[in-house]
């Protein structure tokens, strides 16, 4: 290593000069440049001191922006230019060419050289900046005219003049960047297409610099013990330990016996700090962490704005910018990292029975991905015990079905029951027993331990948000939160973007009322001073400038629309399927096969949730896509505020997407049929369809079955496992399609580095998706569970897999994301708790409405003679005199002769009756009924639930 650029390194080795040695230009030799030599500027004439020196065909120059005796300590690094095997020990490309500087953040560049800038041939890498006057550089800038005047920059080009707009914004943010004290590597752009990647180390003083001002809480000398349980509770915690030990993953301690006090860092208390090593002080997170944040708020004065990598990537100026990942996770390497311990112990789907590495995974991705996995653990620990109480529902149901009354009466067939044609002209009477198979299923799902089962999972998911409050503190405590206050958001770019735009056209027209006054006017001064704030470092937006509700207004209009829009796309598919389940069944009824006409239900009832379960998997990805684009419409002023209203429209886009069948089903179908004689039809042709002769719940069970374990297991699964190995591959052939010449006639491969490998996986966006797919299955879950039982079961089953699924991703499958804290699940925690709390009320209405919970009790309390069950079939069918068909509707061929009634499913007066048709007094008192029971469900769902929260 060269010590201030004098001594004489090794050939084949990069130089590492010093700035120190550097003497300020002459303005005589600044203006006696060529302008041939002006083009070929790489640092800008603002750039701090470098000093260049070229030996062995390779050249580096060192910077920095402060002299402090911190960074005279540690040899600085910019520029580092290598190629071919020349790189030196980079340590699998965790670390700078020195092997020394780990890289804590990179970024990446697509390299677009037009034919009309060749690269030079020579081997030798140039950084020259035109503004140095050292004597001994002479000789060296005369050999470097040849080759630099081959380059000739079109300026007429548009393309090209783009491409080195971005270039120049890249040189200038670097150069700002290392102004900040950090240190760049970067490799030699020896392609005319490809990618150039920014290394980027931050030395000791930076971090303690950014430490301090972040207020990061580091862990201090002075530990305490926490006190230990004794008596009882500490033996069945000790028994506990041994028998889950087999469970717990590797480098994780299950009980916390001592706790280092955790206190913000400062470099003015070094001593409270056990510093034995300043290269890990800092873990990579938080280095990558304190990286990002200089990203973010590090100025581009050259783009007008002020708003960091994020308005740099979004204008293309960077194609992305990501942390390192710790070495490669299936390395066969001894040396272990925390990424091959996480994929290991975490990501494989061998250790399913584990518990998760939560401390690893918050120390590896940070508090708020480390939150999001400890929040589905738990969720899916308590799906145990909601799984086992709806494993026993359905079996005391299947047991139970040979006893229940109801069902042998509809099954005998002594009783005979007639019933009505289910369709117009085509269908013939029937007889109820041939829907015996369905009322014996319905009983599975349909007895008295639902209502139980209801109140059970009403209960459970307080339960489970109470659990995760208590497991949220316990974190908190433990990752030293507690404290944690919510920083202060730079505003997002398309905010400044959108606010930039505003105060332009403001100042436009106020310039125009300036022409007209005189000079030393108030308001002229203050447009002149923002201008020259504007020219001088971006835009400088004054404080109390911001988008107003009038600037909002056509955003919200949009939104408003587009959400009425796409809530009523959904009830238009709803509608579609039905009217499919209308039109299929009329035609198969008209059909000569009889095995056909008698699978007509169950045909139509497969095929539409089939349909309807494609419909919802489609509109599931559009609305996501349209969720942000509306967001993005109301530009939001910061992250925060953007991730909470795009989880909105996302979550009620997607819940009337996934429910409306099933509300539908549950609350719709088969009440607004009509009567015999007085039908009710769409579009004066097609029947309202009924529910079958056992009830809608049967029904309702299949259509959540499918829908839940499909979405489960196409959306879930196929998609996340599918959709970014097919990215990646698409990825993949576009760069090799990019400059197939230059890949053909590269030389010897080597080994990629990990930024390459790093590259080359799919970006993190957010967590929304994650966390999405969850609340929906909470949904299944919760809100209709009295009709499926099993839906915890399922739901435990798929959550085992998502889990390592999740897992594999974050660690196999995505670039790391940055580190980001945060104390709580944000936004999610109210829509678990407002789900929570509607389910109460569908649970209490699909037992009073859909089931046939409470027409047995009213039956078997009001009107049985033995008070038993014995006759409610006969009950709930009312009669209908055939000859009152109207004309065209009665059966054109039937079977059945001397028939003069027929029976339907309602509670109205026989045609017997003075009041022929209409509601019987029993419709009036179960109505009364079901009423009466939700308010009763709800009020002790609700006091329970009030409890267990006090609990």
């Amino acid at each position: 290593m060269a010590d201030h650029g004098r001594s004489t390194p090794v050939a084949g080795t990069p130089i590492i000069l010093s700035h120190h040695a550097y003497q300020e230009p002459r303005e005589a030799t600044t203006k006696a440049r060529t302008k041939e030599f002006e083009k070929y500027l790489t640092v800008p004439r603002c750039s701090p001191q470098a000093n260049f020196n070229l030996a062995s065909g390779a050249s580096a120059n060192v910077v920095s922006a402060s002299h402090s005796k911190e960074e005279l300590e540690s040899p600085l690094l910019i520029n580092n230019y290598f190629e071919g095997d020349e790189e030196g020990d980079t340590k699998k490309g965790l670390y700078f060419s020195d092997g020394r500087r780990k890289i804590d953040y990179v970024l990446v560049y697509q390299i677009r050289k037009l034919a009309s800038q060749p690269t030079p041939q020579s081997s030798e890498a140039v950084v020259p900046n035109g503004t140095a006057t050292n004597p001994h550089r002479s000789k060296a800038h005369k050999q470097l005219q040849g080759p630099l005047q081959e380059v000739v920059l079109d300026v007429g080009n548009t393309h090209e003049s783009v491409e080195e707009e971005r270039r120049a914004r890249r040189e200038e943010f670097e150069k700002n960047l290392m102004e900040n004290g950090l240190e760049i590597e970067k490799d030699k752009e020896a392609k005319t297409q490809g990618i150039g990647y920014v290394r980027i180390h931050a030395p000791w003083h930076v971090l303690s610099r950014e430490a301090e001002f972040l207020k990061i809480k580091v862990q201090t000398k002075k530990a305490f013990e926490i006190q230990q349980e004794d008596g009882i509770a500490a033996k069945m915690n000790s028994i506990w330990e041994k028998f889950t030990k087999p469970l717990q993953p590797r480098n994780e301690q299950s009980t916390q016996k001592s706790k280092h006090l955790s206190y913000p860092f400062t470099r003015d208390k070094m001593y409270l700090y056990n510093v034995t090593n300043k290269e890990t002080f800092f873990d990579n997170s938080t280095r990558s962490r304190i990286v990002y944040e200089i990203l973010k708020r590090t100025s581009c004065t050259t783009a007008r704005y002020n708003m960091g990598i994020a308005a740099l990537i979004a204008n293309g100026v960077y194609d992305s910018a990501f942390p390192l990942h710790d070495g490669d996770n299936e390395d066969t390497d001894p040396e272990e990292n925390e990424r091959k311990v996480l994929y290991q112990e975490w990501a494989r789907y061998g250790v399913f029975y584990k518990y998760q590495p939560i401390d690893l995974i918050r120390k590896y991705f940070g508090e708020k991905i480390g939150l999001y996995f400890a929040w589905l653990g738990l969720y899916t620990q308590l799906l145990m015990p909601a799984s086992l109480v709806g494993i026993i529902v359905f079996f005391y149901g299947y047991i139970t079905i040979d006893s229940d009354i109801p069902s042998l009466e509809m099954c005998d067939e002594k009783n005979n029951f007639t019933m009505c044609p289910l369709c117009d002209k085509s269908c013939d009477y029937w007889y109820l027993s041939t829907a015996c198979a369905t009322a014996r299923a319905s009983h599975l799902f349909d007895n008295p331990a639902t209502v139980f089962f209801s109140i059970f999972m009403a209960l459970w998911a307080t339960l489970f948000l109470e659990s995760w409050k208590r497991r949220q503190m316990s974190l908190c405590y433990r990752w030293d939160l507690t404290g944690l206050e919510e920083e202060e958001e730079h505003p997002r770019p398309e905010y400044e973007s959108k606010l930039l735009q505003k105060k332009l056209l403001r100042e436009e027209k106020d310039r125009n009322q300036l022409k007209k006054e005189q000079e030393g006017f108030t308001l002229g001064k203050n447009k002149w001073k923002d201008e020259v704030l504007s020219a001088m470092g971006g835009v400088n937006l004054e404080e109390n400038e911001k988008l107003t509700w009038r600037d909002r207004v056509p955003g919200y209009l949009g939104n408003f629309v587009s959400i009425l829009f796409m809530i009523g796309l959904t009830f238009s598919a709803v509608f579609g399927v039905i009217m499919y389940r209308i039109s299929i069944a009329a035609a198969m009824a008209m059909s000569t096969n009889e095995s056909t006409k008698s699978n007509i239900r169950v045909t139509v009832t497969a095929t539409a949730v089939i349909i309807n379960l494609l419909v919802i998997i489609i509109l599931d990805e559009i609305y996501g896509a349209v969720a942000e684009w509306l967001t993005k419409m109301e530009v939001p002023k910061t992250e925060k505020i953007f991730e909470e209203r795009l989880i909105l429209k996302a979550f009620l886009l997607k819940f009337v997407n996934s429910y409306a069948p099933i509300f539908y089903v549950a609350f719709f179908k088969g009440r607004f049929v009509g009567r015999p004689g007085r039908y009710v039809y769409i579009f004066h042709d097609y029947r309202m369809e009924e529910c079958a002769p056992g009830g809608c719940l049967m029904e309702l069970c299949i259509q959540l079955s499918i829908i839940m374990l499909g979405k489960q297991l196409i959306q879930n699964n196929l998609f996340e496992i599918g959709i970014p190995r097919i990215k990646k591959l698409f990825r993949k052939l576009k760069d090799e399609r990019a400059d197939p010449k230059e890949l053909n006639n590269s030389g010897p491969t080597r080994q990629p580095q990990q930024w390459e490998l790093d590259y080359n996986l799919e970006p993190f966006t957010s967590l929304t998706p994650e966390y999405m797919e969850m609340i929906v299955q909470f949904g299944f879950v919760t809100l209709f569970v009295a009709s499926f039982p099993l839906a915890p079961l399922f739901a435990l089953l798929n959550n085992i897999i998502e889990i390592r699924l999740d897992a594999k991703k974050f660690v196999a499958e995505l670039r790391r994301p940055d580190a980001v804290r945060a104390k709580d699940i944000g936004i999610w925690y109210n829509v678990l708790s407002g789900m929570g709390k509607f389910s109460v009320i569908i649970n209490a209405f699909v037992i009073a409405i859909t089931s046939d919970f409470i027409p047995r009790l009213v039956y078997q309390y009001m009107y049985s003679d033995d008070g038993s069950m014995h006759g409610f079939v006969n009950h709930t069918l009312s009669y209908f005199n055939i000859s009152e068909f109207l004309q065209g509707t009665h059966p054109q061929s039937s079977h059945f002769n001397n028939i003069k009634v027929c029976r339907y499913k309602d509670y109205r007066e026989p045609p017997w009756s003075d009041h022929a048709y209409d509601y019987s007094k029993q419709y009036w008192a179960i109505l009364a009924a079901r009423l009466t029971f939700v308010i009763i469900f709800q009020l002790i769902s609700s006091q329970s639930m009030m409890e267990d929260s006090a609990i």
